[in-house]
Order: structure tokens, then sequence, then C-alpha cells
């Protein structure tokens, strides 16, 4: 059919007959796609739209003397009024509400957060309420399309589309932290959707909307859900996430084939070390920037997550030992992590 529409559109000597022909092809076409994408959207919305709130919270200021107040976004993950958004919304919190898309308006408590990921869960005393289901984000590809829903200002089921950019990127946050293994979107995110869900056309959260780049156009990041999941299961058990503290950042690094083979490893990527901090577990176990992590304590690590999973349930004081490519070279290092 393509070949048809080309080559009826290249010939210049058609008859009006197939000229209208090649229009007609070219129309019922665009319609159906446009339809087929408008439907996925639609429907996305539909899903999942319910399931975002409207966070309104009123925040003491740094110096104590005034307060202010500030609108984002939330969705809610369990019937019972847990609803997942970011840490710097609620930051300082002195009073939290939450508004559905309905109207209701509840008061919240901040039941925990995670600066260094920008997540935290705050809980309503209202039960039986429309949840979002969460995705899984291992799964992500480049070039997947993916809708990010805010509900800001208690404008309903702000919705913009876009497409995953690129994934396993690193991202300071307004804290000054950085977040790592985030994922990048050309989504252009309203003001007020921090704390939204992004989502993919089957309506699953596979990710939660952290911040965009207010200079540029097209860049936009989001915090797996993945990691998400894990956070929120730490605050929801012990209020806080506790870590293994090794004091380094890494980022996604691709490993070609020949390295794969050479080295024996079963995954297409590590972690490169990015920065270290001073006087860290890190840095006093001699790990470098620009070394290659592929596993810790004889764990496979292919990103960021697995050696936050894998600290995860670790004491601190609690010697491990790291598998890194340095140099053309495979070592073994030592490390005592602290705890953060």
């Amino acid at each position: 059919m393509d070949g048809l529409v080309r080559q009826l559109s290249a010939n210049p000597a058609q008859s009006p007959a197939e000229r209208q022909t090649a229009d007609a092809i070219h129309s019922d076409g665009d319609e159906d796609l446009l339809d087929a994408y408008s439907r996925a959207v639609v429907g996305v919305v539909d899903k999942v739209g319910p399931a975002v709130v409207s966070i309104a919270v009123k925040k003491q200021s740094r110096s104590r003397r005034a307060e202010g107040e500030g609108s984002a976004s939330g969705v809610i993950i369990a019937q019972d009024g847990f609803v997942l958004t970011n840490d710097h919304v609620i930051e300082r919190a002195n009073e939290v509400e939450v508004e559905l898309t309905d109207g209701n308006l509840f008061p919240a408590q901040v039941v925990g957060s995670d600066p260094a990921t920008d997540l935290a869960v705050v809980r309503t005393g209202a039960s039986g309420l429309p949840t979002a289901k969460l995705g899984d984000s291992s799964s992500l590809r480049v070039g997947q399309l993916v809708i990010a829903i805010g509900n800001p200002l208690g404008f309903e089921s702000t919705v913009s589309t876009g497409v995953i950019s690129a994934l396993g990127r690193a991202l300071r946050s307004q804290s000054g932290r950085l977040i790592e293994n985030v994922i990048q979107t050309d989504v252009p995110l309203n003001p007020g959707n921090s704390g939204g869900p992004l989502v993919d056309s089957r309506g699953r959260v596979i990710g939660i909307n952290t911040a965009m780049i207010s200079m540029a156009q097209g860049i936009s990041f989001a915090v797996p859900v993945n990691t998400a999941k894990w956070v929120t299961g730490e605050l929801l058990t012990r209020g806080k996430v506790r870590r293994a503290y090794l004091g380094l950042a890494g980022q996604v690094r691709p490993l070609g084939r020949r390295v794969q083979r050479f080295f024996e490893l079963r995954s297409a990527s590590a972690v490169e070390i990015v920065s270290i901090e001073e006087n860290s577990p890190a840095r006093r176990a001699g790990l470098r920037e620009r070394d290659l992590i592929v596993a810790l304590s004889g764990q496979n690590v292919a990103n960021v997550d697995d050696i936050h999973r894998l600290l995860s349930g670790l004491p601190a004081g609690t010697a491990l030992r790291l598998s890194i490519l340095r140099g053309g070279e495979r070592r073994e290092v030592q490390v005592i992590p602290g705890e953060a």
C-alpha cells in the first residue's frame, strides 16, 4: 500500500482520478494512525487519571520566618490512601492536603521521604480510592511512547505525551543530591506536574516525574518505578530508607560484545563511577572515577538499581567485594560500607 501511494504521488502525468485516489489513501492512513494514537492516550488517561491527585502544601522557609505555599501532583498506589510523590514537593511541609479529581479534599500526613531519589509517600485518611498499576521499568526501551499525567493547581488530569529519550541518566536534584538511573523523556511537563506518574501505553506507571530543564526544550526526567517500589517499601516498613553507603555516583555504561566475552560477563552493561566523595568508603578502598563495576560480592551488576538493591539489606560495616574493570583488567576491590 505504501509503495502504491508513493508511486501515485510521484507520477506527474497521473489523471485527476488517480490523484484523488492517492489523496484518499494518504488521508485514510493518517486518520487511522491518528485515531490509534489518540485512542491509546485517551484510554490511558481514563484508566490512570482518577488516581492522579493534586498535593497542596504549606512550607516553612529555611529561615523559619515565613511560610510558603505550593502545589504539585501525586499518584495513589493503595486504596487505603497511600500517595507517591516527590520529596521536594513535601520538604519542610507544615501542612499537606490531597485533592482528588472529583474535588474531594483530604488532609494528609507524610509517611516518609527519601531525598536521594526525590521520592516521598503521604497518606490520606480516605479509603477505597482509585489506584494506578505499577509497571516494570527494567524493560523500558528508548523511543517508547510515554504519557505524563498531572493534577497541578487543581486542574484535572493535565496530560502531555512524548517518548523515552534516554535511560540510565544521572540528575542533580534541587537539594544538590545526585539522583541516579533516571529516565529522560521529551515529554513537556507543566508546572505542578512534579510527583505525577509517567505511564506507558497500557496505563502502567513506569516512572515518577521529578524535573524538567526549564531553559531547554524536550528534556524532562522521571525516577524509574522499580526504584520507587523499593523506596516505597522501605518508607512503609521503616519510615526511612536504610542503605549501606559507598559514597560514589554512577551511570550505566554499555559493554561491547568483545568485552563481555573476554571477561565472561552476563550483562551487556556495567556501572561507571562518575564521582567519588572524599573520605568515603569507596575512596578509602581505592576506587577511581571511570572504574566499571560489574559485580558486587559475586552478584551481577548491570545498572545503579542493582547496586541499590544489593546494598539495601546489607548492614553497615559488612565487607563487600567489588569486581571492577580498569585499564583493560578485571580487579577485585574490598569495600567496607558505612550507613547512609
